[in-house]
């Protein structure tokens, strides 16, 4: 495991945030969470983790791997502070729980923080082990449109509950602030593309 290269600074004591997702395509809504999770955690990057493949999302709508790859590199080269990756692939994980697992051993003194949109928390709870993941690593939910509502009944908050803080996971934290209405699945209708998330 200590062959695997970071996408970017994985010094002891850095806060680095998580992003993982299908990138299909990459789009201003990966941004505004990164860039929100930046400015209100006070994180020292994100990394944008490319999934090869999701579990859960049809693959048959899904672009290749290196095309998502260089699509996120694109959008991300605006904040140098975000780096994107299929580290995934280099791990050989394939489910969050996992990846995050191998990120944690390979990269101890790191403090890690899983990012994602509101817009995932209704289906949070369909995640492999979504409990075990939230127990290691904390959680910071930024809310899109849409679904500002899905906090209130995601599984994920009836178990947990939501602090005003990151602390030790497991910690789950709602971050607020304006609002940004680009989804993949939006994108992919609007190129005439299935419409699937």
């Amino acid at each position: 495991m200590n062959w695997i290269r970071p996408p970017g600074p994985a010094a002891d004591g850095l806060r680095i945030g998580l992003l993982g997702g299908s990138f299909n395509p990459a789009h201003s809504g990966h941004l505004y969470v990164s860039e929100t999770a930046l400015r209100r955690l006070k994180l020292d990057s994100v990394w944008w983790l490319v999934s090869p493949g999701n579990p859960l999302k049809d693959t048959q709508s899904m672009a290749p791997l290196a095309k998502r790859l260089e699509g996120a590199a694109k959008l991300a080269a605006r904040e140098p502070r975000i780096h994107v990756s299929a580290l995934e692939t280099s791990l050989g994980t394939r489910y969050t729980v996992d990846t995050v697992a191998a990120l944690q051993r390979r990269f101890p003194k790191v403090q890690f923080v899983w990012l994602m949109g509101s817009d995932n928390l209704a289906q949070f709870s369909r995640w492999r082990r979504w409990q075990e993941l939230a127990r290691k690593v904390p959680i910071a939910v930024v809310q899109r449109p849409g679904s500002i509502l899905a906090s209130l009944n995601a599984p994920l908050i009836r178990r947990f509950g939501a602090t005003r803080t990151l602390s030790r996971p497991p910690a789950v934290m709602i971050l607020d602030g304006a609002r940004n209405h680009q989804s993949a699945t939006r994108l992919r209708a609007a190129l005439g593309a299935p419409r699937r998330s």
